[in-house]
């Protein structure tokens, strides 16, 4: 607005003043809703107490589960079933071939095998000494190792029974035994007296199974 009289100044003054007042009146009025509100939320909360969040049932607990106990009976039990799985008087005199050493060898297994072991075809991977264990720590020990062995791919491995020189009667008691003991392991393919540099009559060299050989087929469809 060009101004160029008294009365122009006058009333751009005029209009100055109108638009403060209106300026004023507005930020009065935010100040009253302001109050307002705040009003209302005193109210709200006054009459809602302390508010507490609800636990959110569709959150995952991650809380560690705990141990379960250990089945003490359960070992026990089958540790003497492992003990009369394997039996000390069962007949293994049909099963053992009628040499000066009685090897012995799966049916169906040819004699190729046993002849292959007594020559070294296979080399030894692992060996246990039961040697000078009583009879029932020697089964267990053997049991262990030949399921082990077995598990983990070994095919031949050589068991240590010593010679029975210090039995009653200089009769080879354990040697007998882990006969028997190793006729009933279905993973034992075959076994021979270990040659002489491997133990001679205190030893027995024994192939085992493959692996894939004892599994069960996995069903189809």
């Amino acid at each position: 607005m060009k101004i160029t009289s008294l009365a122009d100044l006058k009333s751009v003054k005029k209009e100055i003043d109108a638009q403060a007042q209106r300026a004023a009146a507005a930020a009065a009025q935010r100040a009253l809703e302001a109050r307002q509100l705040a009003a209302r939320r005193n109210l709200f909360q006054a009459a809602v107490g302390k508010v507490e969040r609800l636990p959110q049932t569709t959150l995952a607990d991650l809380k560690p589960a705990p141990p379960q106990p250990i089945p003490k009976q359960q070992k026990l039990d089958e540790a003497a079933a492992l003990q009369e799985a394997l039996s000390d008087e069962v007949d293994i005199s049909s099963l053992l071939e009628t040499d000066d050493h009685l090897s012995f060898r799966r049916s169906g297994v040819g004699p190729d095998v046993t002849q292959k072991l007594r020559r070294g075809k296979w080399s030894i991977q692992r060996q246990v000494d039961l040697h000078g264990l009583r009879s029932d720590e020697a089964r267990e020990t053997l049991t262990a190792f030949i399921r082990e062995s077995h598990r983990q791919g070994i095919r031949c491995v050589r068991v240590v029974t010593g010679k029975g020189l210090g039995s009653p009667g200089k009769a080879p008691v354990l040697k007998d035994k882990v006969h028997r003991w190793l006729v009933q392991k279905a993973e034992v393919v075959a076994f021979v007296q270990a040659p002489p540099m491997q133990g001679g009559a205190g030893a027995l060299v024994v192939l085992l199974q493959p692996v894939h050989a004892l599994r069960t087929p996995r069903a189809e469809g």
